[in-house]
């Protein structure tokens, strides 16, 4: 039987692409999570090592949706071998138990760990050196000006939560927020 893995690393990213590529491969079964790939023990993939057997084709899209390092892609690899489980990544190929088969598999877990590492060493880079500006803010931008929230708490005084979401779209949870900062200042 062909089973598919679909991973992305956060609750905003969305899986269809992984999806539709493991459906037009054939598989009969897909699981899937929105999980960090640096956890090892990511609840899906574990159920589904757990349920492949001698003669199972295990499908993903990209090496980097299995194993975020290449000791571990390595690792469940083997096991999967020692199984009678075939692995086929779709960007790379049937990933073969052959030693040329390993060797590829084992290059290119070294690549897809290398790149991973680089984008982080590149995003701290850029963390470091945005931190030498003086208005620098850890995380994501703010999506309304002080200003804004300032009409909104005003808003506030007269009307409800709710006439004052409809009003400036800013939600229940963000108002109370800010009349909570104001009121400890």
């Amino acid at each position: 039987m062909k089973y598919g893995y679909a991973r992305v690393s956060t609750v905003h990213q969305d899986l269809e692409g992984q999806l539709q590529a493991l459906k037009t491969e054939g598989c009969q079964k897909i699981y899937s999570e929105k999980f960090t790939g640096t956890k090892k023990a990511r609840p899906q993939f574990q159920e589904l090592l757990s349920v492949l057997k001698s003669g199972d084709t295990l499908v993903i899209t990209k090496l980097d949706r299995f194993a975020r390092s290449a000791s571990d892609a390595i690792e469940t690899v083997k096991e999967l071998f020692k199984k009678g489980v075939k692995v086929h990544v779709l960007n790379m190929g049937l990933v073969e138990d052959t030693p040329t088969g390993r060797l590829i598999f084992n290059i290119m877990s070294s690549f897809a760990e290398f790149e991973r590492d680089m984008i982080v060493e590149r995003t701290q880079e850029g963390k470091a050196i945005a931190r030498q500006r003086g208005n620098f803010k850890e995380g994501r931008p703010n999506k309304f000006s002080k200003d804004h929230i300032q009409h909104a708490l005003e808003l506030l005084e007269t009307n409800s939560y709710k006439q004052v979401e409809a009003k400036t779209g800013i939600s229940k949870s963000t108002l109370i927020r800010a009349k909570k900062k104001k009121e400890l200042v």
